[in-house]
């Protein structure tokens, strides 16, 4: 083994541990490397003990003709090797050839046979890597995975079994991988049937493969549940000397032929094979010891499954494994080794995954403290008579001296019942109590104490004197309801409260009565249920529903007031109206989700000097609030420009008038228009508002804005008017922004398509809104919408 020196790390530095990882793993590779070494240096000295035994000749003569074989036959010296422990038989010399060493004829036709040296080179190189892995081979199950595990990507292949025959003529399922425990049990051993394709093919000595799984089915009892899981199949009998007493399969979960390729492959594994299956170590000898001899005898006799473990112990004094002295023969079933003989085995051996799991961890604590353990219970499927079965085991551990007793106890049906029971009151919070009306006797189950608080030792409480446990105001209905069951036998479901250290607790009683020959009841059993955390949440439910209800009246009557004051300060004409030489056309649509009334206002008025006033506004908010500043905005802006302000001096104003009104937070924006009809001149001024849209001649566009805030936003806010000359047959649109905002959609795209509706050609006549609406607005608005269209007369309407 080689290592890297480790540096010291600096006086308060933390090590390298990434460099400390590298290192322990390079180490492991090493070790793992030199393991590897040791076995294929086993292998190679059997085999040539084996050339020596068969030929006379010595050891280094035995060498050098493993590998003239080995390179005559495009072998690798591992796998020559596995091949002449396959074939250990001598052949007698043949007449007329003398000088040729005994046993070479046989070999030379086995090699004939083997075929290998015609196989492509990725299959050599597959077998020379298949012979490398079988020197960690130990049993036949690990051999059954190292197949599956070099087959599977290869070929396709599934599963892997092998068969070995019995001396009844039948076969036992001595190693298998990529098959349930379950399917292994109900195929472990398989009595000398005709038709069954691994008996063919060790009778034959032969191959068979099966590609085609209807004809197949007709002629073989195939394994699996169900049979079609594997729908191409091969078996192929252990080529060795004499019959053959071994039989490989290989499943495939797909259907199709065994290419000329995969044939040679699995003819080259089956040859390697034969080889790891004569040299796999035997069990390791026990030295004779009378107490182990008496435990397993003891243990024969026990109808549990139960093994006798021995500390296997590393140089650094910890346990690394257990020894199993002496077992049942059921321990092998509980371990996932069916079939096997645990006793003289290694625990991990058994079962690698135990190192993991609770068990483990329980014999390495009998071990510390000298104290019994006994796992929590878990589920176990058993194969009786080909049916599978679940059963619940629990594992113990006691010691034995320096040893380990192991044992598993079946519960039994009614074990499992009582325990589904307690399971039962435990979920459900409730205790079965029963009482015998004859001999006045009453029993309880744990849980009824508990939950009415009471103490056990104080016995149950008689049927008559259970009303007495509930409140006064409960006590009348429980009662009666105890009197009809006694005397008519009725049973009962009732509610009733009851008081606790923990306060009031709600609970349910439900009872039936048992009569005698006679229909007169005699015995009562029922069950009490704490419906506390039920009732609870009953009682919040209603008093959400009862809030729920409140809130919408309030909010439904909130509506109806806003919605009143709204149609009293904005009266809607159903037809346009002339002002100023202008034609106004006026659209409000309310918001249709929602409980609210939104602030959306107009204002279009022909002033005292003939002039026009336009004016559009929102105030932000909803409700009665909204409607309230709605209509302190709409007159007072009309007050002012009547007066005398000038527009932008009325935004000021304002302005000003939200900063001090009731609500201090109030912002609402605005449009103030005054078109002078002399001059056909619109000067107008905005606070926050989106810009008029103006079609002239087919095209609309929105007017510059001038600079204006928003009105309660700030003291000090600038506000500039801006005009534009409006020529016959104009047509100018003032809106507020739910005309235009369509969430997810952005305002910048509502604009667009206002002014792609303004300008599309249509034939509704030019005193409706009607299509301008409908393109524009969803089926459903979350929004006000306010709509003043302003249209100029054209040459001919004059």
């Amino acid at each position: 083994m080689t290592s890297e020196p480790v540096r010291p790390a600096q006086p308060g530095a933390a090590p390298d541990l990434v460099e400390l990882t590298k290192i322990v793993a390079r180490q492991r590779a090493e070790l793992d490397r030199l393991r590897d070494q040791a076995a294929t240096a086993a292998v190679v000295e059997r085999a040539k003990g084996a050339v020596m035994a068969l030929t006379g000749c010595p050891a280094d003569a035995a060498g050098e003709l493993l590998l003239q074989r080995a390179k005559a036959a495009r072998h690798t010296l591992l796998e020559e090797c596995w091949i002449t422990l396959g074939t250990l038989v001598p052949a007698p010399p043949a007449p007329g050839r003398a000088g040729e060493s005994p046993g070479a004829g046989a070999h030379d036709s086995g090699e004939a046979a083997l075929e290998q040296s015609d196989a492509p080179d990725d299959v050599t190189a597959a077998l020379a890597r298949l012979g490398q892995a079988l020197v960690r081979v130990m049993t036949p199950h690990d051999l059954a995975r190292c197949l599956l595990e070099h087959l599977g990507p290869d070929m396709g292949a599934d599963a892997v079994l092998i068969y070995a025959r019995r001396p009844d003529g039948g076969l036992g399922l001595i190693g298998h991988a990529g098959i349930e425990d379950r399917l292994a049990a109900q195929w472990g051993q398989v009595p000398p049937l005709s038709g069954m394709a691994a008996l063919d093919a060790l009778r034959a000595g032969e191959p068979r493969w099966l590609e085609d799984f209807a004809a197949d089915e007709r002629q073989y009892l195939l394994i699996g549940d169900p049979p079609h899981r594997w729908r191409s199949r091969a078996w192929l009998p252990v080529a060795a000397a004499g019959p053959a007493e071994v039989c490989i399969g290989v499943l495939r979960g797909r259907a199709g032929v065994f290419t000329p390729r995969d044939r040679a492959h699995l003819r080259g594994a089956t040859r390697l094979c034969a080889g790891r299956l004569r040299t796999f170590d035997p069990p390791p000898e026990r030295d004779a010891d009378a107490a182990t001899d008496a435990v397993q005898a003891l243990l024969e006799a026990l109808p549990v499954a139960a093994m006798l473990l021995t500390p296997l112990r590393a140089a650094t004094g910890e346990t690394e494994d257990f020894r199993v002295e002496a077992a049942t023969a059921q321990v092998g079933d509980l371990l996932g080794r069916t079939g096997e003989e645990p006793a003289g085995r290694r625990l991990l051996e058994l079962r690698p995954a135990l190192a993991g799991e609770p068990l483990w961890q329980g014999c390495q604590q009998v071990l510390a403290t000298g104290k019994a353990y006994e796992g929590e219970p878990f589920a176990h499927e058993e194969v009786l008579a080909g049916v599978g079965e679940l059963s619940v085991y629990t594992a113990r551990v006691a010691p034995l001296g320096d040893a380990l007793v192991v044992s598993w106890i079946r519960h039994g049906s009614s074990d499992r019942q009582e325990q589904r029971l307690a399971d039962l009151q435990r979920l459900g919070n409730l205790g079965w109590a029963n009482w015998n009306l004859a001999t006045q006797e009453a029993s309880w189950s744990t849980q009824v104490f508990s939950l009415v608080g009471r103490d056990p030792a104080h016995g149950p409480v008689p049927l008559p004197d259970v009303p007495g446990l509930a409140l006064p105001e409960d006590t009348p209905a429980l009662t009666r309801a105890i009197g009809e069951l006694v005397h008519g036998g009725r049973p009962f479901d009732v509610p009733f409260r009851i008081r606790t250290s923990g306060g009031i607790r709600h609970l349910r009683l439900v009872a039936e009565a048992v009569a005698d020959r006679h229909g007169t009841p005699v015995e009562v059993h029922g069950f009490v249920q704490d419906m506390t955390a039920r009732r609870r949440a009953e009682l919040a439910l209603v008093e959400s529903e009862r809030a729920i209800l409140t809130q919408h009246d309030v909010l439904q009557a909130e509506r109806t007031l806003a919605s009143r004051l709204q149609h009293a300060l904005l009266p809607m004409s159903n037809r346009p109206v002339h002002l100023a030489g202008l034609r106004v056309e006026v659209a409000y649509l309310p918001a249709q989700s929602g409980v609210h009334v939104g602030g959306d206002w107009f204002s279009a008025i022909e002033l005292p000097d003939g002039d026009a006033l336009l004016v559009v506004g929102d105030v932000a908010g909803h409700g009665v609030d909204a409607v309230a500043t709605m209509a302190q905005l709409r007159f007072t802006a009309k007050g002012m420009v009547i007066t005398g302000s000038s527009l932008t001096g009325a935004l000021a104003r304002l302005n000003t008038l939200l900063l001090h009104s009731r609500d201090s937070h109030a912002t609402a924006t605005m449009v103030l228009a005054r078109y002078e009809p002399r001059r056909r001149r619109l000067v107008w001024a905005q606070a926050g508002h989106p810009p008029p849209l103006l079609l002239r001649d087919g095209e609309a566009r929105y007017l510059p804005r001038p600079h204006g805030m928003l009105l309660g936003a700030t003291a000090t806010p600038v506000y500039q008017e801006a005009e534009c000359r409006l020529d016959p047959g104009d047509r100018l649109i003032l809106y507020t922004d739910g005309l235009v905002e369509h969430p997810p959609d952005s305002i910048d795209r509502g604009l667009e398509q206002l002014a792609e509706a303004v300008a599309a050609p249509h034939g509704a006549g030019p005193a409706s809104l009607g299509p301008l609406l409908a393109r524009m607005l969803p089926d459903e608005r979350r929004d006000d919408v306010c709509v003043v269209d302003v249209r100029v007369p054209g040459v001919q309407d004059g």
